[in-house]
């Protein structure tokens, strides 16, 4: 495997009791790329990106996240946005933002004050006043502010306005540096394939495409959510 790459899997396989989630899964992640991991309801991406983060533990196979295998070394470079909120609504953000600051040394508390502030987000509000767009800002932010390699955002956009929607790809544009990678889990290709470098195609948890956006759009004509209806029948 690729210990250059920030994600490197071969063989990959997570089997719950019901069903083998991930089947053989074999890809590299580059790294200073976003990249698109892009599938139907199913089709494993939740569970690859759980798997990363170091939340679950696979059945068989490599992964290695940074060059290390799952755990302290590569939790420290891993910001992760997971797909279902996970602060209490009882949290004022200026709490939220003391406990990100206690917890992750890379966290830059000066930079999501700034955003939030951009938003005009009160920092003694509750999360349990804010609407759900207001909220997926909030936590899109927190992660964003840390100084991570590795950003993994599962459906950022699912559930919001486009208006929303809008500020959180640019968000996600102009707050990573140029050596990390963000891998966005996402249904949503249309509007998300505007920020894309790279997609990764799976179904059945595995890999049936991976490819940059710019080679899609010259070798085919077409666009990344064109394929993917065409690849997935959608």
């Amino acid at each position: 495997m690729n210990r250059d790459a920030i994600i490197s899997c071969q063989g990959l396989q997570k089997r719950y009791s019901y069903k083998l989630a991930l089947n053989g899964l074999t890809l590299e992640i580059p790294r200073g790329k976003i990249v698109g991991l892009l599938g139907p309801n199913g089709s494993g991406k939740t569970t690859f990106i759980k798997l990363v983060s170091g939340l679950l533990t696979p059945t068989a196979g490599q992964l290695l996240v940074g060059g290390h295998r799952p755990g302290m070394e590569s939790k420290r470079i891993v910001s992760y946005l997971p797909e279902r909120t996970y602060l209490n609504d009882w949290m004022r953000v200026e709490g939220i933002l003391e406990m990100f600051s206690d917890f992750y040394p890379d966290f830059n508390e000066a930079k999501a004050r700034d955003m939030l502030a951009r938003l005009g987000i009160n920092l003694k509000d509750k999360l349990k006043t804010m609407s759900k767009g207001t909220k997926e800002k909030v936590q899109l932010i927190l992660v964003m502010s840390r100084e991570a390699e590795l950003y993994l955002l599962d459906e950022p956009i699912g559930g919001v306005d486009p208006a929303a929607r809008d500020y959180i790809l640019d968000t996600i544009i102009s707050n990573y540096s140029e050596n990390a990678t963000v891998l966005i889990s996402t249904h949503l290709i249309s509007d998300i394939e505007k920020v894309l470098d790279e997609v990764v195609f799976i179904k059945n948890g595995q890999m049936v495409l991976q490819s940059s956006v710019d080679d899609i759009r010259a070798s085919r004509g077409i666009s990344v959510d064109q394929l993917f209806r065409e690849e997935f029948r959608c």
